[in-house]
């Protein structure tokens, strides 16, 4: 699945609450701790960590291709 973003980069905790997957961005760290996620296959430090643009993200086995528009 194709995620777009607005400029080179997005934080993880950013592109949780775009793809709906927590409501804030407070629950990102909660998320990540408890679920299964990689970015370019090595799991993010924190949910300020940055996915930049051609970057595949992985959740729960999901991928997600982030993309510029």
């Amino acid at each position: 699945m194709k995620i777009v973003i607005t400029g080179q980069s997005i934080k993880i905790g950013q592109l949780l609450k775009k793809i709906n997957l927590i409501q804030t961005g407070g629950q990102a760290s909660f998320f990540l701790a408890e679920n299964k996620v990689k970015v370019n296959g090595i799991s993010p430090q924190g949910r300020g960590s940055k996915v930049k643009v051609g970057s595949t993200v992985s959740i729960n086995n999901k991928l997600y291709e982030i993309v510029s528009e």
